[in-house]
């Protein structure tokens, strides 16, 4: 953009600090921090103000959007608009259709996805919707490779010679490791009983060591670039040893089966779950909005290339050699394997 063209697109903003303001609103988006309690009080507040009819939208990306609206007298307004960071890139816009969101307000949500120039993918609600949900294992397993002796470096360069835009850790990196980390603690104790889960991430955030915002994470930034970081990894390292985890240095390729098959195996889930309609939505949101290389069609389509039977073996031998908890194949995958299928298949069978 030119400087005139900056300036011209600066002046159709308006910004306030007057709640009133938003009361000609046809759409309204609260995109605060991960917090149910902020939120909750925020569209309470809107409930008020917003004129009859408006949209009452939400950038959670994990959070109960039905417990949101529930504070509203017009949960049938709310809906969830889940931009990805960074927005002014990423194309993907998870639009999250809550018990009560009214049809024509969905569909007005699809409208606004197309104008925006972004693609608009619907979910329903649950921890993390679709691309959230699917990428807490994702995530767990690559953590869990650091902790097993691993560097972050070996992790990511695994994970970006598949093809992925940033390896997971970068990610973290690059959205704020406390972010996520914050984002789990709100869940509860849903994971008490492994003081691994997520472990790195919690030293990282307590050491306010928190990505590229502070020049440092599970790498340092250096002239905005990534260097490996001696310090992390061995404080990472003992933290594995501390904790009793076998230390035993995965490789290129167990990481990458690890991270994937994990994504795959909670992708089948999410479809089991109805938070998808569709396969080819997890696709898409993970092409989309996830640095998934298109050219492997998205992780669902990817397991169809891979064999279904071959990730199912695969996932039981993990289970076999790794955390029990994480590694049970999901009833959906079993089911299709067992019947010489595929998630086309499945989705095809779907639509009829």
């Amino acid at each position: 953009f030119t400087a005139d063209q900056v300036e011209a697109r600066m002046k159709l903003m308006t910004l306030t600090l007057d709640d009133q303001a938003v009361s000609k609103a046809d759409l309204i988006i609260e995109a605060v921090f991960e917090n149910m309690d902020l939120k909750r009080d925020i569209f309470a507040k809107l409930d008020q103000i917003a004129k009859p009819g408006a949209i009452l939208a939400t950038n959670t990306s994990t959070l109960d959007i039905d417990a949101i609206a529930a504070v509203t007298k017009r949960p049938q307004d709310v809906i969830g608009l889940h931009f990805f960071s960074p927005a002014n890139v990423m194309p993907l816009l998870e639009i999250v259709q809550a018990k009560k969101t009214a049809d024509d307000v969905l569909v007005t949500a699809l409208a606004i996805a197309k104008k925006a120039r972004k693609v608009g993918v619907v979910a329903q609600v649950c921890y993390g919707f679709i691309g959230n949900r699917i990428m807490d294992p994702y995530g767990r397993e690559g953590e869990r490779c650091v902790l097993e002796g691993a560097t972050p470096q070996e992790v990511d360069s695994a994970l970006e010679d598949f093809g992925m835009a940033m390896g997971i850790l970068a990610v973290y990196d690059l959205a704020g490791i406390d972010v996520g980390h914050l984002t789990r603690v709100a869940r509860g104790d849903s994971f008490r009983d492994d003081p691994t889960y997520y472990r790195p991430s919690a030293m990282l955030t307590e050491r306010g060591w928190l990505g590229q915002k502070t020049g440092r994470g599970y790498y340092r930034y250096e002239n905005g670039k990534r260097v490996a970081d001696p310090e992390v990894v061995e404080l990472l390292h003992n933290e594995g040893r501390r904790l009793g985890v076998p230390q035993r240095k995965p490789g290129a390729e167990e990481i990458r089966e690890r991270c994937l098959y994990a994504m795959i195996n909670e992708g089948a889930r999410v479809l089991e779950d109805g938070i998808a309609f569709r396969a080819s939505d997890i696709d898409v949101v993970y092409t989309s909005g996830y640095g998934f290389p298109r050219y492997r069609g998205g992780p669902m389509f990817y397991a169809d290339t891979v064999g279904l039977e071959t990730i199912y073996n695969r996932i039981l031998e993990f289970q076999r050699t790794l955390d029990a908890r994480y590694w049970q194949p999901a009833p959906l995958l079993e089911k299709l394997v067992k019947a010489g299928s595929s998630f086309a298949q499945w989705q095809a069978e779907q639509a009829r």
